[in-house]
């Protein structure tokens, strides 16, 4: 069971606090049950005798085993909500690493949606139920044994009433708890779909703004939340009928110890005090009943969240960290495609198949094609997001499975097709790469990346504000900002994907013209759709479906390359492609 797996690999490092919390309620709840014991003394032996004396003996200790109740039952609370708390960060912490490790296919494969409800929602069912295991969990086995022991102490007569009470409460709620399970996995699953939607809402609310699809989409919004409503109310009113049940139970059978106990009383055969502790323990029995079963049904949604858990604990990525790293390479600035093919898991067909070049230090290779040939793959490939099903990808000679995965991030700089910012200020963004680059340095790659102007436009400078995913300033100005923080980290390996295409012609080649400097001692790798930003290139590789179709400079793939050729003539008219 996925839930017990969870508290045997991350419960085991407060297994001493855990057990100081059983030590501590085991001394309130024994307090907490000789109070009835001690009441019902100060009863027969007090006040139906009229002894002042025992009465505020009695009471005086009743006095300091509440005291001794209320601090104990402080400290295990206090305890146990240590242990839930401690056991939530690490669970959180272990699913954060286990998901940035991912590669693109598992993150994929999951959805964003989902691993964000995991690592949150389902984290704190789990979580609830430490906390309600600590506080009610260790205290109602323990009353309900020490409970019925003392109640058979005070009248073995009465314990008929136990007899039913007890199986019948566990009937009844059992009954109900069994019909929770498969509420709450379903709750758990729309409570993924509520996110999904609303997330991608809230991403392309303009693409939705600019089709005017508002109200279909408030539909699809409004269907969504309202499966999730069903659901939880569902669920709820389960949850609901379990505390009215409970008070029946308990109200019939103190009706029945009342009914009982007065014949008894009135043959002699047990005393007005007794009956009154009898009763005691019945109800903190049957609460402990209550308690028992309010955990019970916690567990099964706890179960559902730790099974989804557990899920990506136990999803290990495809891309895995080499055994015995490579740290010492033979090569500088160089990348080399070896007969690389690569399938997606499940696919019939290949994305890539017998994909083949090399570049070296102070080359620009440029690869180029229609939506869909296989380009961002590529480019994947290389800074290892994926790894290639079938051949080789070499950075500066070594296989970039073999190298070591901080060392090979260190020397590519990427800029992804969709520029992407973190919230913060413009120089925390761009010292991403490398936290301890001067302001000199932040302002020379604005300057490259054609963004110096806005940035010092901006109110405070390298100070000023990014706001999450970089939604405070325009596409082109992402991109450039994106690229400029490439700049700074300084790596061995450009690789733009596609990076480009927001700037204008006039932008894009200052831009063009001032990186190349920047980056003669580094391998460049741009992937564009416009030929005018590739054609100065010192390789052009032509993609289709995924096969390298030509390969060449810009004058040879004209000639010699109808593929490119015709991409030419589309862009640039039919005499460029002559």
């Amino acid at each position: 069971m996925s839930l017990r797996q969870l508290f045997r690999t991350h419960l085991a490092p407060y297994k001493k606090v855990l057990w100081i919390v059983v030590v501590l309620q085991a001394i309130q709840t024994s307090a907490t049950l000789a109070l009835p014991s001690l009441n019902a003394d100060l009863i027969n032996k007090g006040v139906l005798v009229g002894d002042n004396g025992y009465i505020w003996r009695t009471g005086a200790v009743m006095i300091g085993f509440s005291l001794v109740q209320i601090v104990f039952a402080a400290a295990a609370v206090w305890f146990g909500a240590r242990a839930a708390m401690g056991f939530g960060r690490d669970l959180r912490r272990d699913l954060f690493h286990q998901v940035t490790d991912y590669s693109a296919r598992e993150v994929g494969k999951f959805g964003a949606p989902s691993l964000i409800t995991r690592i949150t929602n389902d984290v704190q069912q789990v979580q609830m139920l430490v906390v309600l295991a600590a506080t009610m969990m260790i205290a109602a086995p323990l009353t309900m044994v020490i409970g019925i022991i003392l109640a058979i102490r005070e009248d073995a007569g009465l314990s008929v009433i136990l007899v039913f009470a007890m199986p019948g409460a566990v009937l009844l709620l059992g009954t109900i708890v069994s019909r929770m399970v498969p509420a709450f996995q379903l709750m758990q699953e729309r409570i993924d779909r509520v996110n999904s939607v609303l997330r991608e809402q809230i991403t392309g609310i303009r693409v939705v703004r600019a089709f005017v699809r508002e109200p279909q989409e408030a539909a699809r919004f409004a269907q969504a939340n309202a499966d999730l409503t069903e659901t939880s109310l569902r669920a709820g009113r389960l949850m609901a009928a379990t505390f009215p049940t409970v008070g029946l139970i308990v109200n019939i059978s103190s009706l029945a110890v009342l009914w009982l106990g007065a014949d008894r009383i009135a043959a002699g055969d047990m005393q007005v005090g007794s009956l009154v502790a009898y009763l005691s323990y019945l109800i903190q029995i049957l609460i402990a009943v209550v308690m028992a079963t309010f955990m019970a049904s916690m567990i099964p949604r706890a179960a559902v969240a730790a099974d989804r858990i557990v899920e990506v604990l136990d999803t290990d990525s495809s891309v895995r960290p080499p055994v015995d790293p490579v740290t010492t390479v033979p090569e500088h600035g160089t990348l080399e495609f070896r007969d690389v093919d690569f399938r997606y898991a499940g696919a019939q067909e290949p994305v890539l198949h017998d994909i083949s070049f090399r570049v070296e230090a102070g080359q620009t290779t440029a690869i180029i094609g229609s939506t869909g040939a296989g380009k961002t793959t590529i480019v994947n490939l290389i800074a290892r997001l994926f790894d290639a099903t079938d051949g080789t990808v070499l950075v500066d000679g070594v296989d970039v499975r073999e190298l070591d995965p901080d060392l090979l991030w260190g020397k590519v700089g990427y800029v992804p097709q969709k520029a992407y910012l973190f919230s913060g200020t413009v120089a925390s963004n761009l010292r991403f790469g490398r936290p301890d680059a001067t302001d000199d340095e932040l302002w020379q790659a604005l300057e490259i990346a054609q963004a110096a102007g806005f940035v010092q436009s901006m109110p405070n400078g390298l100070d000023s504000e990014i706001t999450q995913g970089g939604s405070n300033v325009s596409g082109g100005q992402r991109q450039r900002l994106s690229i400029a923080r490439a700049l700074v980290a300084r790596p061995e390996i450009y690789v733009f994907d596609d990076s480009f295409s927001a700037l204008d012609l006039a932008t894009d080649a200052r831009l063009r013209a001032a990186l190349e400097p920047h980056t003669r001692d580094a391998a460049v790798v741009i992937v564009a759709q416009r030929v005018s930003t590739i054609e100065d290139a010192d390789q052009i590789l032509v993609v289709e479906d995924g096969i390298v179709v030509g390969k060449g400079t810009h004058a040879e793939l004209i000639e010699r390359c109808p593929t490119y050729a015709e991409i030419v003539a589309s862009q640039l008219g039919e005499g460029a492609a002559a």
